[in-house]
């Protein structure tokens, strides 16, 4: 794929192979899925006080948020971006019947103009993939990006606060990924894939948001690793 970064080629090549499986093993390998999910709606029910409003989801995969929002906010329009070719012609599909209200895009967010203005900027389980001097580039291009006012959402995964904490955290993960039932040998791809993480605790994240200019940081749910915040432009 031309114009993508090493790093996003990376990210491409973990995902590539298995996206026919992406959604079925999400929910197994995300515990407390609707929850973690769901508050991403929730923060949006919270702040939008105006549902006419145009969001861009980063990082946007097969489509699975997008089709949460989409589907709760029926006045909203919405672009998707991911780097990866399979999983936006799967977004596709998946979004087909809001086509009037989405645009889908194949492309590296990091590198590429955002589109601006926007309302809201919604991401899922996909920032943490950058090294952590990217994450905090993004949350700057992000805030400029949006409208005075506007909310950043970003469902993710922190790291824990020191080793010993992280050795909890991963513990409890495995515990709950494998009390799902999930196979031995999609967990040991999920572990191969978990490999190339660039995780940041949650305290630098909030930091880094207000860095980027942010008004407000906060974290609306947390379980572990998985981790939800948000931030709204002054």
């Amino acid at each position: 794929m031309r114009g993508v970064q090493p790093q996003g080629r990376e990210v491409v090549n973990a995902f590539d192979t298995p996206v026919r499986h992406v959604d079925r093993l999400r929910r197994r390998l995300v515990p407390r899925f609707d929850d973690f999910f769901g508050s991403v709606l929730e923060l949006l029910e919270d702040h939008l006080f105006d549902d006419r409003v145009h969001m861009l989801d980063l990082g946007a995969g097969t489509g699975l948020l997008s089709e949460l929002v989409l589907d709760r906010f029926p006045q909203a329009t919405l672009t998707a971006i991911d780097l990866c070719e399979q999983r936006t012609d799967q977004a596709r599909q998946r979004l087909a019947r809001f086509a009037d209200r989405t645009r889908i895009e194949v492309g590296d967010y990091t590198r590429m103009p955002l589109p601006a203005p926007v309302d809201v900027v919604i991401s899922a389980l996909s920032i943490h993939h950058l090294p952590d001097q990217e994450k905090r580039r993004l949350f700057r291009r992000i805030h400029d990006a949006l409208q005075p006012g506007g909310l950043f959402i970003n469902a993710d995964k922190a790291l824990a606060p020191s080793p010993g904490a992280e050795e909890v955290y991963h513990a409890r993960w495995l515990a709950d990924v494998r009390a799902s039932a999930l196979a031995e040998a999609d967990l040991a791809s999920a572990i191969e894939r978990s490999a190339g993480d660039c995780n940041a605790p949650m305290g630098d994240q909030v930091a880094w948001l207000y860095d980027a200019g942010f008004a407000v940081v906060d974290v609306a749910w947390k379980r572990y690793r998985f981790t939800v915040f948000w931030a709204r432009k002054g």
